[in-house]
């Protein structure tokens, strides 16, 4: 995804994602567990206050903010200039202090080699060359991604979409053969699959408008697409979606 969508979406939104209180108005099934709790449990139990951490795409740093206080640091990188703004106008916040913000590239990073205890990233980019470079032998790294099969009904409808047409294998087993042959040792790693419902056609619209499942988005010019989808997935629940991320914590091994 471009720097231009994150930042347009920034700014309509005033940060990451969909406003108006929208995640409040769905509900979500989960058959084995929120992948996103969980992934935030993993990192924490291997958190601690002589820890250095960097969270890789950092956005307007709202989940920096909620893991800050139980590392030494964190360094927060994006390359959405509007999203650093407002992490940034957060500086005055208590849980802050040890916080700081950077505009990089995670692939081009100016860190240092062996730098950061723990580096984590939530559906960002995957460099994980350079991450095995600025992670201390030992140190650990957390991601939660996207799976291959990740609102794929929606796509199909759609006709296009973010990994349409590309994710046609497991994003697990992808990743974790690049993190193995990098030299990185897996401690976890999990698919989770789970559904969400959405109360009705308008939020599920605004939904779509903030995120990147289609970079180019619009509201009419995606009608009949989205009325096809809503027709077909419509339930007692709501309009029904279909999710997939993967939780991966590997560590950069002592003798790889």
């Amino acid at each position: 995804m471009s720097q231009n969508f994150y930042d347009k979406i920034a700014r309509k939104f005033g940060g990451y994602g969909y406003g108006n209180g929208i995640k409040r108005q769905y509900k979500s099934e989960y058959p084995r567990g929120d992948p996103e709790k969980i992934f935030k449990e993993k990192l924490l139990c291997l958190s601690s206050k002589d820890k250095t951490a960097l969270d890789i795409g950092c956005a307007d740093g709202k989940f920096t903010l909620s893991v800050a206080l139980y590392f030494k640091k964190v360094y927060g990188i994006d390359i959405s200039r509007v999203n650093l703004d407002i992490a940034n106008s957060h500086s005055a916040d208590e849980g802050s202090k040890n916080v700081e913000y950077y505009y990089q590239n995670a692939n081009h990073t100016s860190f240092e080699d062996s730098f950061f205890d723990v580096a984590y990233c939530r559906r960002g980019p995957t460099f994980y060359k350079k991450y095995h470079r600025i992670l201390k032998t030992g140190g650990y790294y957390f991601e939660i991604g996207i799976g291959e099969m990740d609102t794929l009904e929606l796509k199909k409808i759609f006709g296009r979409g973010q990994g349409y047409g590309e994710w046609d294998q497991s994003k697990l087993d992808e990743n974790l053969k690049a993190l193995q042959n990098l030299g990185f040792k897996v401690i976890f790693a999990q698919n989770f699959h789970y559904f969400e419902y959405y109360p009705s056609y308008e939020v599920f619209d605004l939904f779509l408008q903030g995120v990147p499942i289609f970079e180019d988005f619009d509201s009419e010019k995606d009608r009949a697409s989205l009325q096809k989808y809503v027709k077909k997935f419509s339930t007692d629940k709501g309009i029904q979606l279909s999710r997939h991320r993967l939780v991966m914590v590997i560590q950069k091994a002592i003798n790889p």
